[in-house]
């Protein structure tokens, strides 16, 4: 961690302590619901996970216009409360009809998707908010300190889960969940007040604090004539695509394993207890050091390397132990090195294109490209390929993947580069 503590410089302080309990609270009550939503994936069949990726994408269509409104017309002090607000109300409404077994089935898949949902919009809520107040020099410093508050929430939130799950319940784990939302608005309230002081002084940037103004497309728009911000879009649809695949591959091989629900939630926990730990440790002495090595481009090309390789190893050994490993594998190369190195890629464009297109492409792109990959997956499958096989088709996917990376990683270096560099 000291190499961390080094980069930070005099009056940074407050802003980085809040940010990092935010993200904290934010992923620790995430990740007590994850194991949950996993076991409802598979007690939904594992044949109807392309229907509810198809089901998510859909909803995330519907709710990107409502959040372009609410971006448009409400200064970021009250936009983001309202944002946790709504979602804690949904897992009070979620917790009711559990408690009560009203219609369970549909309910494990109305809240599948519902997650998948919220994971996207809470976190990519929160970047926006951080892109907006670090600079790119900035980011590439802190960034990983920030998201390894993200990482120790989710190491808390499976512990949380394996530790509370048979003496609460599952449903009782909302209120839990419920509970770190509340606890993140007040980390948003403080870090407002500690970066209205920090955005005038150490950073660069003074960020408006009225609303954004334009209208609930503008993102799209945004989206569309940049193709740098495409270029991000393609990269996080790749990664989506990969991330199915694999997805449904665990899926498949779990529900082989098990069918017990509590086993199943338990090994899924375990997963992401042991994803937090090696994250949180590449974070806190490895990431800075990384990308100030290496460069932007070279951290998000780590993680389609990671996939090709995972990839590889699958098509040779399609079995449990092999698919948890590389699960945890990929997950931690994500949280841990590229994730950060990603956000970094949005300190360098408008404020606008941070809170409208960013949504479009966290959340849109994402999704969309979750049901792209989810169906693509049902259709080889239903061509009579076999796991090994799927794994095979994936690979060349990971190629064009880490060939974008590098390009990105070298656009944003010119973005971020002094006028009189260029």
């Amino acid at each position: 961690m000291q190499l961390q503590i080094r980069s930070i410089r005099p009056g940074e302080g407050k802003a980085l302590c809040w940010s990092f309990a935010y993200f904290f609270c934010l992923l620790a009550g995430y990740y007590v619901l994850r194991p949950l939503r996993d076991e409802m994936g598979v007690a939904g069949g594992v044949r109807n996970l392309q229907w509810l990726f198809t089901a998510t994408f859909l909803v995330m269509l519907a709710a990107v216009p409502i959040y372009g409104a609410l971006v448009a017309r409400l200064p970021r002090r009250r936009l983001i409360p309202v944002v946790y607000h709504f979602f804690a109300a949904n897992l009070a409404l979620f917790w009711l009809l559990l408690t009560f077994e009203v219609e369970k089935l549909i309910v494990a898949r109305v809240f599948f998707v519902w997650i998948s949902v919220f994971v996207l919009f809470a976190v990519s809520v929160f970047w926006s908010f951080m892109a907006d107040l670090f600079t790119s020099e900035q980011g590439k410093r802190l960034f990983a300190f920030i998201a390894a508050g993200g990482t120790a929430g989710s190491l808390a939130g499976p512990a949380l889960t394996i530790g509370l799950a048979e003496l609460l319940g599952p449903a009782n784990l909302l209120i839990v969940a419920a509970l770190f939302l509340e606890i993140a608005v007040l980390c948003v309230w403080r870090l407002e007040f500690a970066a209205s002081g920090f955005e005038s002084g150490i950073s660069e940037k003074n960020p408006k604090q009225e609303a954004l103004g334009g209208n609930w497309l503008a993102g799209i728009v945004l989206l569309l004539r940049s193709p740098y911000l495409a270029g991000i879009a393609l990269w996080v649809s790749l990664l989506s695509v990969a991330a199915t695949f694999l997805y449904f591959q665990q899926a498949s091989i779990v529900a082989a394993a098990s069918d017990d629900p509590a086993v199943r939630t338990r090994m899924f926990a375990s997963v992401d207890l042991a994803v937090g730990t090696l994250t949180l440790i590449v974070q806190c002495f490895a990431t800075g050091k990384l990308i100030a090595r290496f460069g932007i481009g070279a951290a998000l090309a780590f993680l389609p390397f990671v996939f090709a390789a995972g990839f590889a190893v699958l098509a040779a050994a399609p079995m449990l132990a092999v698919v948890i490993g590389f699960q945890a594998l990929q997950r931690s190369a994500s949280f841990a090195i590229s994730n950060p190195a990603r956000e970094v890629l949005f300190t360098v464009v408008e404020r606008e294109e941070k809170y409208k297109a960013k949504n479009v492409i966290d959340v849109v792109a994402v999704r969309g490209a979750d049901a792209v990959g989810g169906w693509l997956f049902a259709a080889l499958h239903s061509l009579g390929m076999e796991l090994r096989s799927i794994s095979l088709v994936a690979i060349p996917l990971t190629a064009v993947w880490l060939v974008l990376a590098l390009a990105l990683g070298r656009a944003q270096e010119r973005r971020a580069a002094p006028p009189h560099a260029l």
